[in-house]
């Protein structure tokens, strides 16, 4: 169920939402910025979700990989 909320913001602000956004967008913006602050998740929960997502995980996998190099040749 969803509930209508009223905000009050700086005019600049909210011109920038409509500009960066746009005007259709701006409830589900905000929405998934305020989401996580008051719905906390369990960590066991959050950390299944991440894993289910396979092209973050292969994006994450790319990355840690390639860092190995990086110390393979400093000096101990």
């Amino acid at each position: 169920m969803q509930k209508k909320l009223t905000l009050t913001i700086d005019e600049q602000v909210y011109k920038g939402l409509h500009q960066v956004i746009g005007a259709r967008r701006i409830s589900r913006f905000i929405e998934d910025l305020v989401r996580p602050h008051v719905l906390r998740k369990g960590l066991r929960e959050a950390y299944r979700e991440m894993a289910a997502d396979h092209a973050r995980e292969a994006e994450a996998l790319d990355w840690a990989e390639g860092t190995c190099g990086d110390v393979v040749d400093e000096e101990r």
